[in-house]
Order: structure tokens, then C-alpha cells, then sequence
């Protein structure tokens, strides 16, 4: 049986802040690991002092590429593909208007071009964002969801996108969340050690959403900060936020991922230690 796992996200360096350590895991498993990056960061801040140069200015969205691409091998991707829009910027900013930005394109056609994906690489279990991003509602997050839950029920039917390849039906869809556990467990590192916490009480008196955890998969924590790191014009590895503890002390903090599951085909328990409870002896998928 050939197990395959896909995820969906917005932007390059998405795919380091979000499920790279299960990523990095099952590809050491040998299963196939595909990413979609939707859009090309194109608006994306530099937000690294040392890279704010008028030569990374200006070639910022091949630079960003080159980014992706370092950070996915870091993680273990076998595969990146752009679904080719373009970044659609912040909430209420100008560059939400752009006819090519993600948040603009048409919905039908979207999900097609990731349903075509699916047909191809055929995961049995696929990532993607939560249905409910009150805490980042960035237009192309919100767009991600827009598409991969559809594309998720389509995929198997063969009256959808005829064109887009064999019909293949994933099994579970997941999102991942980030813990309430792990940022109190984070911020009370910080403090045991003397030193300020870049958790603020808006981080701290947010809303604990741990009660919809279902899944959580035990990983490296040194993937992630290897892989954000390879960000070089997005993630500065001064930030406290990332970077504000001793490595092996920030990799030893609740060395997790954990999950939502948005829907599943299969029977499945209340807390998952593997997205592919119940499918590694159930066959490749529906078709």
C-alpha cells in the first residue's frame, strides 16, 4: 500500500510554522509528502533587518522561491507544487484588488487545479487551515479553506472535473492548531529562566481552543526551527517570538503537533497519535 499525505498552504514559509515536523516524520516513513503553496509571497515584509537590500527588494518573489524550496527539503517534502496565484496581501490593503491575487480567483477553478493534484499524488490524508481563522483571517488563509474542503469532497466523484485526472478520494482532512498547552508552556519557560516573554496577555488570554484537539503527533521540534529559519527574508532569527530560548530548549517544549480533523471517511478515535490511524492497512484510498 503506497500512503501519501498533502498539505495546502497560503504562502512560502507556511509550510515551517505549520505541521513541519509530521511532515519531516512520515517522510522518514517513506511516505510521499506533497506541499501546495497556493501563492508566490509576493507581498510578504521583509521582516529580517539583515535582508533589507534594494536587490532582495526587487527579485523578492524568486527570492522567496528559493526560500520554499530550501525549507521544504529541510522538512522532507518530495514535491512542491505552486497552484500560481498571486499573494493577495493583508486584510484592507491594495494589493487585495489585484485581479491574479488568490482571494480573487475563481473559486470553481481553484478547486479544480488542487482536485487535479489530488487525482495525481492521491493522499489518503490532506492538510489544510481551519474553517474558523478569527485570530489571522488573512484573505489567502481564508482562500486555502475556501478551496481544499470542496476540492476534499470532489476529488472522488467523477462527475467533477472529468478533466482533472482518475478520480481519487482522501480519506481525513486535518488542520493544525496551535496549542493553548504550548504557549503557556513556552511563556513559563521563558519566565523560569529570567527573561521577558514576547506572550503578551493577547497571546495569554486568548481563547483556549485545546478541546478540539484531535490528533497529536509526537515530532522533532528542531524541524521547525530549521525550516522557518531557511525564511531568511520573513523569519528573523533574532525573534524572540521564534528564537528567544536555547535551542535545545525550545526544541524540548512540548515536542508535539497537534490537530483538528475536519472530516473524516474512516472510523477514528478521540485523540490521534498518527494522521493515519486506521488507513495503514485499510488500502489506498477510494476511487
Amino acid at each position: 500500500m503506497s500512503l501519501s499525505i498533502l498539505t495546502v498552504h497560503a504562502h512560502p514559509d507556511d509550510e515551517s510554522s505549520k505541521g513541519p515536523g509530521t511532515v519531516n516524520l512520515y517522510a522518514s516513513q517513506g511516505i510521499r509528502t506533497t506541499l501546495v503553496c497556493c501563492t508566490g509571497g509576493e507581498e510578504g515584509d521583509i521582516l529580517n533587518p539583515a535582508m533589507e537590500r534594494q536587490e532582495i527588494k526587487e527579485e523578492l518573489a524568486s527570492v522567496r522561491l528559493a526560500e520554499l524550496d530550501l525549507a521544504a527539503s529541510i522538512i522532507g517534502y518530495d514535491e512542491v507544487v505552486m497552484l500560481g496565484y498571486r499573494d493577495s496581501g493583508m486584510p484592507d490593503t491594495e494589493a487585495n484588488d489585484h485581479p491574479e491575487a488568490f482571494a480573487n480567483a475563481d473559486l470553481d477553478a481553484a478547486v479544480g487545479k488542487l482536485v487535479a493534484v489530488i487525482r495525481r499524488v492521491r493522499p489518503q490524508v490532506v492538510m489544510t487551515y481551519p474553517e474558523v481563522q478569527n485570530r489571522y483571517p488573512h484573505p489567502d488563509h481564508l482562500q486555502v479553506t475556501a478551496i481544499s474542503i470542496p476540492a476534499f469532497e470532489r476529488a472522488g466523484d467523477p462527475d467533477w472535473y472529468p478533466e482533472a485526472g482518475e478520480p481519487f478520494e482522501p480519506l481525513k482532512l486535518y488542520a493544525p492548531i496551535w496549542s493553548k498547552q504550548r504557549l503557556l508552556l513556552t511563556h513559563q519557560a521563558f519566565l523560569d529562566r529570567g527573561l521577558d516573554s514576547p506572550y503578551d496577555e493577547k497571546w495569554l488570554s486568548g481563547r483556549d481552543r485545546d478541546d478540539r484537539i484531535s490528533a497529536m503527533i509526537p515530532v522533532d521540534n528542531a524541524v521547525r526551527r530549521k525550516a522557518l529559519l531557511a525564511h531568511a527574508t520573513q523569519v528573523d532569527p533574532k525573534s524572540p517570538f521564534w528564537f528567544g530560548l536555547p535551542d535545545e530548549v525550545q526544541d524540548a517544549i512540548h515536542p508535539f503537533e497537534e490537530y483538528m480533523l475536519l472530516r473524516s471517511r474512516v472510523p477514528t478515535v478521540e485523540i490521534e497519535e498518527d494522521l493515519f490511524a486506521g488507513l495503514r492497512d485499510s488500502g489506498e484510498g477510494r476511487e
